[in-house]
């Protein structure tokens, strides 16, 4: 059995905060409290990318934000990619067109993740992460949506946007493992405020953990 130590844990996390009420205070403490717990990286709005950037330059943590967010329903993905690239970002998480994917247009659905990823591989080392949002599809959804983000070429599938009806689960968390495999790692997202919570997504096969409850997760670790 895996020993997951609260800094291997803490390694793992993206210390997130996208309320739309966020202030430019409570972006300066996130990324301040990121150092502190020693984070994989902190993930925030778009318009905050450039301050983050500033604060954590020299840090080791990276600067992820949202694309398309939070309902994917959008045609500038690959401007709002490029955009938060120019100001500093290194991982965008975008969500992907639900509407697209129950209607079973998955060609549509590709395409639209191909193009964020086109845009990331301007920037070395950028990682794109694709947010399903597993709480409206089905298995077999979550499945074709996994295998369209791999031969898009993105980094990660994503469970969540945490604004959804609700957030990550450890059967679709070890759905998403399976399907990637290898080609992809896999980020579980929405509801994970507990070490216990974390610790389940873990063992289902996430490799990245976003919650904006970092300090009372490492606490239980």
């Amino acid at each position: 059995m895996e020993l997951w130590t609260k800094e291997k844990v803490a390694q793992m996390i993206d210390h997130t905060l996208l309320k739309p009420e966020a202030t430019e205070g409570q972006i300066v403490d996130l990324c301040r409290d990121a150092c502190a717990y020693k984070v994989a990286a902190v993930c925030i709005h778009p318009i905050w990318v450039s301050t983050a950037a500033s604060l954590l330059t020299g840090s080791g943590i990276k600067v992820a934000t949202v694309i398309g967010f939070p309902t994917g329903a959008t045609r500038v993905k690959a401007l709002e990619a490029r955009d938060a690239l120019q100001a500093g970002a290194q991982e965008l998480d975008m969500v992907m067109q639900v509407g697209w994917a129950k209607m079973g247009r998955w060609a549509d659905v590709e395409a639209d993740i191909r193009a964020v990823v086109e845009e990331a591989k301007q920037v070395p080392q950028s990682v794109v992460k694709v947010i399903l949002e597993t709480a409206l599809l089905t298995d077999e959804e979550i499945v074709e949506a996994c295998r369209c983000a791999v031969a898009a070429g993105a980094h990660f599938v994503k469970t969540s946007t945490g604004f959804g009806p609700s957030g990550a689960t450890a059967h679709h968390v070890a759905l998403m493992r399976q399907t990637v495999g290898a080609d992809a790692q896999v980020k579980a997202s929405g509801g994970i405020r507990t070490a216990a919570d974390a610790l389940a997504m873990l063992q289902a096969g996430a490799t990245r953990i976003g919650t904006s409850a970092t300090g009372t997760i490492l606490a239980g670790f």
